[in-house]
């Protein structure tokens, strides 16, 4: 299709002056940018009028789709109030309602909000938060560490990139890096303790139990990303794993941040990870899709007993000394409880069903194709992962770029996926119709198998 110059200037501008995340700018600059200009329902549409379906929910933050009319309502209204005051030393209404909400839906226990503005930054926080908690609470100086999982990714601040372990985020910053203890997270398709799935009884839990023997006294806290870890390949654990985390937690005194930001709001199917499990975490960090994608918002939910350790005199210097400019922003809470009506008077997480049982069976059928190795999935989460052998589970070079090219066969094909190296991800809004699933399904079903065998 000939360019126009509209899309020539743009085009030209981006490479001169936008530094894109996670992106090989060299590389970048070689190509054709695919620029969005539009979002109608669970399209996005680029400068030239063509729909894409967005199979990854603008990166796993949008839920209702793109215009929907009650949060754009929710955005506009707030903005004939106010569309910003800061939250030191002063209080807004959204915020204030917004918080209320959250604590009567998140697990039992949860009853104090404290405001951010991404994913990083509300682990930060727990992070800071399980630190002060011991010093002030229990006088005890030696909780300075804490205890994470092999593929674990948190953020990339610092302290979050600390609790994190994949090597491309943070080998490049381990100096300025704090020590972490890491247990074997339960990636059952190339188990971190050599076992074979068929009678491993999660052996990953006495690893971990056994850290926890030796390190407690001087253990703040555990982090973990309950039922699914993103980032390293929507890695889906054991049925009864993250229960158990949370007992051996409790049986060793380490509080729990359960690191929701990715799997919150629906995705699993229930509206947060942890109730699939029927578990309760001392901090439940929350973003992404917290507003439905609309605007940057995040929260970190702690409980009344951690909230206390932090009052006091003033000159005694308990307060929690962290804030954002816009924490609390008055436009995003407005959005995020638009989101959460939307959840409630449509019904979201039991219309889901259907959709979650057809896309389950779909994705049955990529076992059949020779270079799918493991297909995992939960609720409308999945990620497909390709390897050059399925005997040996061989992995393709990374240089062969697989997973990026069945990600850009798709694209021209009408799909936006985004791939986490060669773990095809699907992450759609949660608003997908059952046709649009199958749209979606036989999109990547056919680009893995044009990449991988033609």
């Amino acid at each position: 299709m000939k360019k126009s110059a509209r899309e020539k200037r743009l085009a030209r501008f981006d490479k001169r002056h936008v530094w894109h995340p996670f992106t090989q700018m060299s590389e970048w600059e070689a190509g054709d940018p695919l620029i969005i200009e539009k979002g109608r329902g669970n399209y996005l549409i680029d400068i030239n009028g063509r729909r894409y379906l967005d199979g990854v929910s603008s990166l796993w933050v949008n839920l209702h789709g793109h215009g929907n009319r009650k949060i754009d309502s929710a955005i506009k209204k707030q903005l004939g109030n106010i569309a910003h005051s800061t939250l030191l030393g002063l209080s807004n209404v959204p915020s204030i309602e917004l918080a209320e909400r959250l604590v009567r839906i998140a697990p039992r226990g949860l009853s104090r909000v404290f405001y951010s503005d991404n994913g990083s930054t509300a682990v930060e926080i727990a992070l800071k938060m399980a630190f002060q908690y011991w010093e002030q609470a229990k006088k005890d100086f030696n909780r300075r560490k804490f205890i994470a999982f092999t593929g674990a990714y948190h953020g990339d601040t610092f302290g979050s990139m600390s609790v994190g372990e994949i090597d491309i985020f943070v080998k490049k910053y381990k100096p300025l890096l704090f020590g972490t203890l890491r247990a074997p997270y339960p990636y059952c398709y190339r188990c971190p303790v050599g076992k074979d799935k068929a009678d491993c009884k999660t052996e990953c839990l006495k690893a971990f139990e056994e850290i926890l023997k030796k390190h407690s006294h001087e253990i703040a806290a555990c982090v973990i990303e309950p039922v699914i870890q993103g980032a390293a390949g929507m890695i889906v654990s054991p049925p009864g794993f993250l229960k158990k985390v949370r007992s051996l937690t409790r049986k060793y005194g380490v509080l729990l941040i359960a690191d929701e930001v990715a799997v919150g709001f629906g995705r699993t199917g229930r509206m947060f990870a942890c109730e699939t499990e029927n578990v309760s975490p001392d901090f439940l960090c929350l973003a992404k899709g917290i507003t439905g994608g609309y605007m940057p918002l995040a929260a970190t939910l702690t409980t009344e007993k951690i909230y206390r350790a932090f009052l006091g005199r003033y000159d005694e210097y308990r307060s929690f000394f962290h804030g954002h400019t816009y924490t609390g922003n008055p436009l995003g809470c407005a959005a995020a409880i638009a989101n959460l009506d939307i959840f409630e008077s449509g019904r979201v997480l039991d219309r889901m069903k259907p959709k979650t049982i057809l896309f389950g069976e779909i994705l049955k059928k990529f076992e059949a194709l020779a270079h799918v190795g493991d297909v995992r999935h939960k609720g409308l989460v999945a990620g497909i992962e390709l390897v050059k052998d399925r005997k040996t589970k061989e992995p393709f070079a990374s240089s062969e770029r697989t997973g990026h090219r069945v990600a850009m066969e798709a694209r021209e094909r009408g799909l936006i996926i985004r791939p986490l190296g060669d773990v095809v991800v699907i992450m759609p809004p949660l608003s997908i119709t059952e046709a649009e699933i199958k749209k979606m399904m036989k999109t990547v079903f056919d680009s893995v198998r044009k990449v991988t065998e033609e």
